[in-house]
């Protein structure tokens, strides 16, 4: 018993287990997971409420789940986390906020927040990515309940751990790792988005096994920056290739196959890889996402110094 609660440690063990071993298969969860909850002693269970973004179910003494969902085109934005929360990762330094729901601090969902703040309670955070796409962060805690402000505060920890640590530069490491798990999620799905799904190079139509290939990478400040633009859905062998400087993309959108690839003789896949040189790359229909010219011009260059 936790205050004359039940505890209900077993089922959000099981409900966390389920999320990491989704996480490992498909890296980031869509909206279908999410609404097919888990299993627990026979029962499934969901694991977030599909009308609101704060989830307690009703056989947990505590709080389960929130969640930020990406807004479609057009679509409506009903609280300010949904424009805020990335551009809050992005610049914050320990903590995060989470709007309340509605104007009621007292209301039972925000009761929840402030009970997860007091419990010290891991729970799962749904952070939307693209529309219907998720990245989990796990754990996440409630660090702090603002009555006033109407935000709780969500501070993040290492993978695998129970506890929120009160070590400050262990939560600044800890939101530089969602920072970065958030940059890449979001600049996958925009670019292979932009693709409609396909491999630039083969035409591969399975996203689950594109990357989006940086033109030029993210250590180059001026350049580097995760726009579509400067992105290629390539498939993983190709992805692979790309970055060896094996495969060039020059500005006018051909592709460049290296000699040391080209003289080789080594079945079906070196052909493949073979049979690109001197095509041309599938360009995604509109215009200002298709690669810029400049970046290539820069990475061609580097392919060009290598071969």
């Amino acid at each position: 018993m936790i205050d004359g609660l039940l505890d209900d440690g077993p089922m959000r063990e099981a409900a966390i287990l389920h999320v990491r071993r989704l996480l490992e298969v498909h890296g980031h969860l869509s909206s279908d997971h999410l609404k097919a909850g888990f299993a627990f002693q026979g029962e499934r269970i969901p694991l977030v409420n599909p009308q609101r973004g704060i989830f307690k179910p009703r056989r947990m003494s505590f709080l389960l789940s929130i969640r930020t969902v990406f807004p479609r085109v057009g679509a409506k934005v009903w609280y300010d986390d949904q424009i805020r929360v990335h551009q809050q990762i992005y610049d914050g330094d320990e903590t995060v906020d989470y709007a309340f729901m509605g104007d009621n601090p007292d209301a039972a969902d925000n009761r929840w927040l402030r009970e997860a703040w007091e419990g010290a309670i891991p729970i799962i955070y749904f952070l939307g990515v693209s529309p219907g796409r998720y990245q989990a962060i796990v754990p996440t805690f409630v660090a702090g309940w603002d009555r006033t402000g109407k935000v709780a505060r969500l501070a993040f920890t290492a993978p695998g751990t129970t506890a929120l640590s009160t070590d400050a530069t262990v939560r600044r490491y800890a939101l530089r790792q969602v920072q970065q798990r958030l940059h890449q999620a979001s600049f996958r799905d925009a670019v292979i988005s932009a693709y409609q799904g396909r491999c630039a190079l083969s035409g591969l139509p399975e996203p689950m096994l594109l990357d989006a290939a940086h033109i030029m990478g993210d250590a180059d400040e001026l350049h580097g920056q995760p726009v579509v633009p400067n992105g290629i859905p390539l498939s993983k062998i190709h992805h692979a290739a790309f970055d060896a400087h094996l495969i060039g993309i020059d500005p006018d959108y051909r592709v460049h196959v290296a000699d040391r690839l080209r003289i080789q003789q080594d079945g079906p896949m070196l052909e493949a890889l073979k049979r690109l040189h001197m095509t041309d790359l599938h360009l995604p229909e509109r215009v200002r996402d298709r690669p810029d010219r400049d970046r290539l011009e820069r990475r061609f260059a580097v392919y060009r110094a290598a071969a």
